[in-house]
């Protein structure tokens, strides 16, 4: 037997360095490295998630426990991606054994185990962003506040700051400095909202995400066993995107890792850009001096894009003092200039994009899939969603509405929670009367007044509502009685039942499908549709548990899979269609071609984070992540104008387009003419004395915006038309071709058929119905129509 494990043992090993290899010298040196700690710096499309990978493997080839490594990931998707590799290598029964996931979902599974010691269930629900806000709200609502000034999300925002810096409800209270900023900030109660926030979740048996990390923290620093014990467990601890960790996340790392220093930190400071959620990234800047003799390797060799892009995005970069050192490079061909373009509108701006993509894959059969369009707001997808629209050209918005925070889902997860759950009190409270059964918010409104008076979670209260005067009447009693039954029904098959089963039984039992298909609306019918993609989702989810070890498939596995979701994970990238995303969500992605729109001073870089050096390199670094995401081609877009707020604004090129050399760079509309800006208004020189001047008589009455131009200027502006996209004069002949029934195709609206030509000379319009339905009439001098 002893042989034979033998024989195993080398034929992984020899399967291991068949795979290491494959590696250049730069990737291999970190591989190898056994003991101690090592940081990897790794630039953009370097291959730092095959080093982690094959690290792992040869940890494990020479002989240390998959138990006691741990590895940690900012996506679901890259652990998943890691492990099937790792699989590949060592076996699926020893890559099992990982300890490998998001931050959130590896110290979920922490915390469960150990719970009990911080007062939690094990069966603790894990609250999403709408749940703490709907939270916040209730207490903000319950304690007479005004709620334009306590605003729920941003008090919520405030809450999970405080978090993220360790900053619990009495070190809060012991802060002058930020009790004194939300005085001034003209909300004093922020302190009292949180503390009840904290005691009702605690309550409900609730921890929200912030909690996951704030919690683990609490656990490893008020008990030393338990922290001997997770540290004796995780002996090797390796940690993707380290520049992306925020200070939570840097101490329990750090706790872990100080009995055996073994930590292997990869990422790029020239990646980082989640400030806003709290990430430091003097974390990764000073891992040499939190870490003694911390070895150092870098990985500078790109194999994503061709030279242009790459050395484009280094001469961007290199203007950001606060950098570690290093030279990204690459072997690939040196590619196409990267394309600029400036547009007169968004809308323009959009119809360019549309009508680029259109025909790169008309002229090189490209799928959909290969294109993306990447923002630094939501709000510019909408003229970019519009153009793609009229082109028909399928696209899927990043980061849109989740799947699971759709209305119908969320009332099915609901019960869900509940079951598992029954002191959720957000879960409670969604659907105690959904489908409606009698229980009106009054009745609701006395509940949680109950609750909180005898300290009980509204489900308590519930089940002892015949014992407790709530002055409701019988009937309402009866119905309060019955759902404390039918919840209580649902926790008993939940002890033999799968996931599937058991979902499928709720949503007839509790009447939501019912609730649905007498709704014979398409939203009804729409609803419907997704209700059974959520079983099918979770057959599915059933199905996959199968290969793993000690699972069935339950209702508990599979609401941690669902409660723990990113947003790359919600992404339905296999498709093929566009993909249109913020630049922040694109990070990890890579594409063939890549569209970079609102290039613009304000815009990118933000005007809301130029108030110092640091936030400009943040924008700066933002840049380089959108710029290094494309393989093959990159276009930067800018318009002269953009409407802000309803108002059609001036727009200035972003100084980024300035810091790219000239020599990566192929500019695809001319330089916008110089529009000089008057630096003092003219109205402190007062009126003109129009005695002082010298009259003239006018050598021509007709008003000069009547005046026809001279020839030379005309063909001047014929020129400029294409640029301009309007007509120059009253004499804009209409295509000859132009008739009842001829196939026409329009900037904005897209292709159409004509269905009336009416009117003659100036007034001449062309009546036309669009593809999208539309029927429009239109100008023949002023539009701008092609004729198929």
């Amino acid at each position: 037997m002893a042989n034979f494990t033998l024989l195993i043992f080398v034929l992984k090993k020899n399967s291991l360095e068949q795979y290491i290899n494959e590696l250049n010298e730069a990737q291999k040196a970190p591989v190898l490295h056994k003991e101690g700690p090592l940081m990897v710096i790794a630039g953009a499309g370097s291959g730092k998630t095959r080093v982690l990978t094959y690290r792992i493997a040869y940890l494990m080839s020479l002989g240390v426990d998959s138990f006691n490594i741990l590895s940690l990931t900012f996506t679901n998707k890259a652990a998943r991606e890691m492990k099937h590799r790792i699989a590949q290598i060592v076996g699926a029964s020893e890559a099992k054994n990982l300890w490998m996931g998001t931050f959130h979902s590896v110290f979920a599974k922490l915390l469960r185990f150990e719970s009990d010691k911080l007062g939690y269930p094990s069966n603790f629900t894990i609250y999403d962003t709408q749940d703490s806000q709907r939270l916040i709200a209730s207490i903000i609502k319950e304690m007479g506040l005004d709620k334009d000034v306590y605003k729920y999300k941003q008090v919520q925002n405030r809450i999970s700051s405080y978090k993220n810096n360790l900053i619990t409800v009495k070190a809060y209270y012991n802060n002058p400095e930020l009790v004194e900023a939300d005085a001034m900030a003209k909300r004093p109660r922020i302190g009292e909202i949180y503390e009840k926030y904290v005691d009702r979740c605690f309550k409900a048996g609730a921890m929200d995400f912030d909690d996951l990390l704030l919690r683990t923290n609490e656990l490893l620093n008020r008990f030393p066993e338990v922290l001997a014990k997770y540290q004796d467990r995780f002996r090797y601890i390796l940690v993707d995107e380290y520049q992306d960790t925020n200070h939570s996340q840097y101490l329990i790392v750090k706790a872990l890792a100080d009995r055996f220093q073994n930590i292997c930190v990869v990422g790029d400071d020239a990646q980082s850009i989640y400030s806003f959620r709290g990430a430091n990234i003097s974390n990764i800047l000073n891992f040499q001096k939190d870490y003694k003799g911390a070895a150092m390797y870098r990985l500078e060799q790109n194999y994503r894009s061709t030279r242009n892009i790459v050395e484009a995005a280094n001469s961007v970069i290199a203007n950001n003092k606060n950098q570690l050192e290093k030279n990204v490079w690459t072997q690939n061909d040196p590619g196409g200039a990267i394309k600029i373009h400036r547009s007169i509108t968004d809308a323009e701006e959009g119809r360019f994009v549309a009508s680029t993509i259109f025909e790169e894959q008309m002229q090189h059969q490209l799928m959909n899939r290969d294109f993306a369009v990447l923002y630094r707001t939501n709000s510019q997808s909408r003229a970019i969603e519009d153009a793609l629209r009229k082109r028909d050209i399928p696209y899927f918005i990043y980061g849109g509405l989740s799947f699971y925070q759709r209305k119908e889902i969320k009332d099915v997860l609901g019960y869900l929670r509940l079951i598992l759950n029954p002191k959720d009190e957000e879960a409670l409270k969604r659907v105690i009367n959904y489908p409606a059964r009698g229980i009106g918010n009054t009745t609701v409104d006395k509940l949680v007044v109950a609750a909180n008076h005898y300290g009980r979670s509204i489900f308590e209260v519930m089940e002892n509502i015949a014992r407790i005067d709530l002055k409701i009447n019988s009937g309402t009693r009866r119905k309060l009685e019955d759902f404390v039954t039918m919840i209580k029904s649902f926790q008993i098959m939940n002890e033999e039942m799968d996931a599937f089963a058991l979902a499928e039984h709720v949503t007839k039992k509790t009447g939501l499908l019912l609730e649905f298909k007498k709704d014979g609306t398409p939203e009804g019918i729409t609803r419907m549709q997704n209700i059974e993609e959520l079983l099918n989702g979770i057959q599915d989810f059933v199905e996959g548990q199968k290969e793993v070890a000690d699972s069935r498939g339950s209702l508990d596995e599979f609401m941690e899979d669902v409660a723990l979701l990113t947003d790359q994970d919600n992404a339905t990238g296999d498709e093929d269609r566009v993909a249109l995303m913020t630049i922040h969500l694109a990070k990890g992605l890579e594409f063939p071609h890549v569209f970079i729109v609102g290039m613009e001073e304000d815009l990118f870089p933000s005007a809301m984070s130029m108030n110092t050096r640091s936030e400009l390199e943040e924008e700066r670094r933002l840049f380089y992540v959108a710029l290094t995401r494309a393989e093959k081609q990159a276009y930067l877009t800018y318009t002269v104008s953009r409407y802000r707020w309803g108002k059609l604004v001036d727009a200035e090129p972003s100084r980024f387009l300035e810091e790219i050399d000239d020599k990566y760079i192929e500019n695809l509309t001319p330089a916008a003419n110089y529009k000089f800006k008057p630096l003092l208004s003219g109205d402190i020189f007062g009126e003109v004395d129009k005695s002082r001047l010298r009259q003239q008589k006018p050598t021509n009455t007709t008003p000069p915006s009547h005046k026809r131009p001279n020839e030379g200027t005309m063909r001047k502006l014929r020129k400029l038309k294409p640029a301009l996209g309007t007509p120059i004069g009253n004499k804009a002949a209409p295509d000859p071709n132009l008739a009842v029934g001829a196939q026409v195709e329009h900037g904005r609206f897209g292709k159409g058929e004509v269905l009336k030509i009416e009117g003659v000379g100036n007034d001449k319009k062309a009546e036309i119905k669009f593809q999208n339905g539309q029927v429009k009439k239109l100008l023949l001098r002023f539009a701008k129509l092609e004729v198929l």
